[in-house]
């Protein structure tokens, strides 16, 4: 019995890659159909297969879908308002166009905290452009630093989905996250972005499109710095703070309960990206003069790329829900736990979804609804869950190629050959998943 359940998972990761890669199926449904092939196969009842996708999906999209939701109309008013432009024109004049690498990374990080990667890419790239016609260098210099704080930021910190969704699926605690994603993910950002960009743009030369014009700026001209840095921030000292209050390291302190209820509610994602959201509506719309039916249209059509993100995650949980009710979780877990840590386990695995199908977010899905089995019954603090989310995203970060998006994205608005994106941007994103593995390995031991 155990070899027909271990070989119809095997045949199920087989199957849902087949269907992305080969035949071209939308992911949602490539998802469902092995949900239901992996669960017949095991022996499950069909109605207990059933039973099982509806539980895995409803109890997903429960957490997921609210936080995907409020943090693509949070990043669609940053959009409109011209607020990731602003801050990066602002870094930009500060440090001046020496250490304009390191300013562009810290843009990109904090812009991808809110925006989604490939939308804080086309609203940044004019000053990409603009940069390079001024110093001369090579665009590979700026270009590089931004996309690595971009991919990293996208992929270890909520409120992003791939982080949420992973969380969710392994009963991680976003705050826990959240630290554990800065701590991996400034070293990381560091030697992706303005160490590599220094060396590659040696070896590359790269100058800014002919036609490149400047963007208009009527908008972002109102909007202030501080309010900008100051709405990126809140949900995420809200939400850390919290973390912090519920953790056994500030027990001593005696912090009243009503105090630590109300940091608590304020401090729940929901709670701190709705806030986010209704200050974000009125200090980057109404106090700007834009019309509230503006401000309605543009954050309606943010959630139609928000959809299939949170359906994306829901059948990703719903294949967890299937590993779990066949009893995959807890013969793999026997197994792996004897031959590799699982922080290893669990980065393999979303490098190997990664590499074979293209999608980062599939891959993060994926490897969580296989690891996430390993951890019941198993007595793991938050902190450790943390780091499996981080580990999670660094296998699903590696080589990026042809078969994904991303790499068609950079290669275009970079004006790159297919040779000199496997060169850059590739190599970019393999040095972010073995820092993240590294800096996940030495987290997982020391703490």
């Amino acid at each position: 019995m155990e070899t027909q359940i271990i070989l119809s998972v095997l045949g199920g990761i087989v199957l849902l890659i087949f269907l992305i890669l080969r035949v071209k199926l939308q992911a949602f449904l490539a998802l469902l159909v092995t949900c239901l092939v992996v669960g017949l196969a095991s022996g499950m009842p069909m109605d207990s297969v059933i039973d099982s996708i509806k539980n895995g999906m409803g109890g997903t999209l429960g957490f997921v879908a609210t936080v995907v939701g409020l943090g693509a109309i949070f990043g669609a008013l940053l959009e409109y308002s011209g607020s990731a432009s602003l801050l990066a024109t602002r870094m930009l004049s500060r440090v001046g166009i020496d250490r304009a690498p390191w300013a562009v990374l810290g843009t990109g990080f904090l812009i991808a905290i809110p925006v989604f990667f490939d939308v804080a890419f086309i609203i940044l790239i004019p000053f990409l452009y603009a940069l390079q016609q001024q110093s001369k260098k090579s665009l590979l210099l700026y270009a590089l630093p931004l996309l690595a704080g971009l991919a990293i930021t996208h992929s270890f910190i909520p409120p992003t989905p791939g982080p949420i969704a992973v969380a969710d699926i392994l009963g991680a605690n976003l705050g826990w996250v959240i630290i554990m994603g800065f701590i991996t993910g400034i070293p990381t950002a560091i030697f992706a972005g303005p160490v590599f960009a220094n060396y590659i743009s040696n070896k590359i030369f790269l100058a800014s499109p002919p036609d490149f014009v400047e963007p208009d700026r009527t908008l972002q001209d109102k909007v202030s710095l501080r309010t900008v840095l100051s709405l990126i921030g809140l949900p995420i000292v809200l939400i850390v703070t919290n973390t912090l209050v519920s953790s056994p390291l500030v027990e001593s302190w005696n912090i009243p309960k009503l105090i630590r209820d109300g940091l608590s509610f304020v401090g729940h994602p929901f709670s701190a990206l709705v806030i986010a959201n209704l200050l974000a509506w009125y200090f980057l719309g109404i106090r700007l003069g834009v019309p509230s039916t503006t401000l309605s249209e543009i954050t309606s059509k943010s959630l139609l790329p928000a959809g299939t993100i949170i359906l994306l995650t829901g059948a990703g949980g719903a294949f967890k829900q299937i590993l779990i009710d066949t009893g995959a979780g807890k013969i793999i877990a026997e197994t792996i736990q004897q031959a590799m840590p699982t922080v290893v386990f669990a980065f393999l695995v979303a490098a190997v979804v990664r590499l074979l199908q293209g999608s980062a977010t599939v891959a993060m899905i994926t490897s969580a609804g296989i690891t996430a089995p390993l951890l019941t019954g198993i007595a793991i603090d938050p902190a450790h869950k943390a780091i499996l989310v981080i580990a999670i995203a660094s296998g699903a970060s590696i080589f990026s190629h042809v078969n994904d998006s991303g790499f068609w994205l950079v290669k275009q608005y970079l004006g790159m050959t297919e040779k000199q994106t496997f060169a850059t941007w590739s190599v970019l994103t393999t040095i972010i998943a073995l820092i993240g593995l590294l800096c996940s390995v030495v987290l997982w031991y020391i703490l």
